[in-house]
């Protein structure tokens, strides 16, 4: 069974991953919604229920490896591993860099998949992106449970998202809810973003 994104968004709200309030997004930027896929990632049966839209999408693709950021990507990328039957890989980020660690390696030529639990900017999916070349192996396509780059972001490989929503995110210095001062700016996520 394949899920629409009426039934994805359903999950969210169900898990209460959706947050209202004032966030400061991995990205650098401030918006007054935050999605925690963590809280729908916690789910086993929710996890295989959304990568399944993925894993769908990509099982014709030639497809050696899953590659993932940590951390919010990594139950995503070893979720579609799984369900396509391929290996899974995560990266970490050292001196604010995105490196493969563990012994993890990337042969020349290796076909591999980007997958990730949210992208807005597509910052840490770039980065990955730029790793993976850098072993020569090849980007086959970008996953993501949640597109929120409003369509302003364009990668040069196919990307497949479960949900797309069109949220707004602003700038630090365009901030209204800044401005306005009322309600404090948080950090959900897992990576340090340095304002």
């Amino acid at each position: 069974m394949t899920l629409s994104e009426n039934q994805i968004f359903d999950i969210f709200l169900k898990t209460k991953a959706l947050l209202t309030g004032h966030f400061l997004l991995t990205s650098g930027r401030h918006s007054d919604k935050y999605f925690q896929c963590a809280k729908v990632l916690q789910y086993p049966h929710y996890t295989e229920q959304i990568c399944s839209v993925l894993s769908n999408f990509f099982k014709y693709h030639q497809v050696d490896t899953i590659i993932s950021p940590a951390m919010g990507g990594i139950l995503v990328g070893y979720e579609v591993a799984r369900q396509l039957g391929k290996k899974s890989l995560f990266t970490e980020r050292e001196d604010n860099k995105m490196i493969l660690r563990r012994g993890f390696n990337l042969d020349n030529g290796e076909k591999v998949l980007v997958c990730e639990d949210v992208i807005t900017t597509g910052g840490s999916v770039f980065e990955v992106i730029d790793l993976v070349k850098s072993f020569n192996a090849e980007i086959v396509g970008i996953a993501s449970i949640l597109d929120r780059t409003n369509g302003n972001i364009k990668f040069d490989y196919p990307f497949k998202s479960a949900l797309k929503l069109e949220v707004v995110s602003y700038s630090p210095e365009e901030c209204p809810i800044c401005k306005e001062n009322k309600i404090p700016l948080i950090k959900p996520g897992s990576r340090k973003v340095f304002k």
